[in-house]
């Protein structure tokens, strides 16, 4: 029967943890890029101008009907060829970061049509800047509702690193099946990255619900 081995176990956690240092900055680096990008495309798909609206909604939904597999692989196999040349690893962020840009973008949107309208109206009477106005009254008001949703994005973002392992990145599952290759022994590397997932999702599922609560408006 085989069981599982504990002494295996701690012999190639280090290896586990170094791999799992790549799965981490992939998901930090990639989700500050999209919900800074995702921002920028929602604003530009609600624009009144049509030049900027229609290009912008049409990437949106090109992104996000199309796997995330075939465009880090156009990314690191395909651009070279036009003369954009990535690591692994920048593909990778990359290509991670744009297309969870693009659901962002319309969990921003949701957001930012659910101010209330006389918001929108107030900031134009008063002329204010779009910067200004963005900063200190839009956003502040539609970032609270939207906040569980991002927080679900970031943890699928965290799950979704080991499709980057297609494009060469050795992130955690990537390190765990060459473990499994070398030793002929999958169940311990692979039950060890599952808990490292499961326990990583779970911290920052509670890292987003605290983060919510102080946000909360205080009850009237």
């Amino acid at each position: 029967m085989n069981l599982f081995d504990w002494s295996f176990a701690w012999h190639i956690l280090p290896d586990l943890l170094r791999a799992s240092l790549n799965t981490l900055t992939i998901t930090l680096l990639g989700f500050a890029i999209a919900v800074a990008a995702g921002l920028l495309l929602a604003i530009g798909r609600r624009s009144r101008h049509l030049w900027l609206s229609w290009p912008v909604a049409g990437l949106i939904e090109f992104i996000r009907s199309t796997p995330l597999l075939i465009q880090v692989y156009f990314l690191f196999y395909v651009f070279p060829n036009y003369g954009l040349n990535l690591t692994a690893m920048q593909a990778g962020i990359l290509g991670i970061a744009l297309h969870y840009a693009c659901y962002t973008a319309e969990v921003y949107r949701a957001g930012l049509d659910a101010v209330p309208r006389g918001q929108w109206e107030a900031v134009t009477a008063l002329n204010m800047a779009p910067l200004t106005a963005y900063r200190d009254i839009i956003l502040p008001q539609a970032l609270r509702p939207i906040l569980p949703a991002l927080g679900n994005y970031l943890v699928a973002m965290l799950k979704d690193t080991p499709v980057l392992s297609a494009i060469t990145v050795v992130e955690i599952m990537q390190q765990a099946k060459n473990i499994g290759s070398e030793s002929f022994r999958y169940l311990e590397p692979i039950t060890m990255v599952g808990l490292f997932f499961l326990i990583l999702s779970l911290g920052l599922a509670w890292f987003v619900r605290r983060l919510e609560g102080r946000l909360e408006l205080a009850p009237r």
